[in-house]
């Protein structure tokens, strides 16, 4: 994936850097500090939610984000509509939600391309094995997987929620490692109470774990 930019010269990974330095931030280190980084070069973050039971997470994450001083547009799946309403992340972010393909007609370009050119890092939370899936077979059947197709020259940190046996599933694994080696981040999932009620592998990484994996993310580009 491309480094990023941010006027003549000047890389997105920079900006980050120097907010460090003044602080002295280690950016694997304590979490409160690292983000006030964040706070400083306010990035453009696209948040991606798919339809999970975690997905009331992600309007945390997105309050957290928005808090921090980071500009946050959100896409959601229709499915995710079904755990979350727009209007949540509307109201933290205080920016429009888009959950269809089918740009406005005063909007003269296609949305997925402006949303992934407008975007400095894409974060889908949480990522279930249907958006994985799609991602790493170039499904594009909706806003959010058409996005991710159309995403090669931007960070991408995927927050996977499923259940166990889901997460074991050879093809989810096989896509995992895909996407791995195409140069996506994967955060969790971590053991704990699934939806389910059983315990196990697959509960989704919590936003504020999020919060520092997407520093590093955007770090590193």
């Amino acid at each position: 994936m491309e480094s990023l930019t941010c006027g003549p010269g000047l890389r997105f990974s920079d900006l980050l850097e120097s907010a460090m330095s003044k602080k002295k931030i280690n950016p694997d280190g304590a979490k409160a500090g690292s983000r006030s980084a964040i706070r400083e070069a306010k990035p453009n973050i696209l948040l991606g939610v798919s339809g999970g039971v975690a997905a009331y997470k992600a309007v945390d994450l997105a309050s957290k984000l928005t808090a921090l001083g980071a500009a946050v547009q959100t896409v959601m799946t229709q499915n995710a509509c079904r755990f979350v309403g727009p209007k949540s992340f509307e109201a933290v972010t205080c920016s429009a939600v888009f959950t269809s393909l089918w740009s406005p007609p005063e909007d003269h370009r296609s949305t997925h391309v402006a949303l992934v050119d407008w975007a400095q890092g894409i974060v889908v939370v949480p990522a279930t094995a249907n958006i994985i899936s799609k991602a790493a077979n170039g499904i594009c059947d909706d806003l959010l997987s058409t996005i991710l197709c159309a995403s090669s020259a931007r960070p991408v940190l995927l927050a996977p929620a499923m259940n166990l046996n889901m997460w074991n599933n050879p093809a989810v694994q096989r896509n995992i490692q895909f996407l791995k080696e195409a140069g996506f981040e994967l955060i969790g999932p971590v053991e704990g109470r699934l939806a389910d009620g059983t315990m196990g592998v697959g509960r989704m990484a919590e936003p504020q774990e999020i919060l520092a994996a997407i520093e590093k993310m955007l770090l590193q580009k």
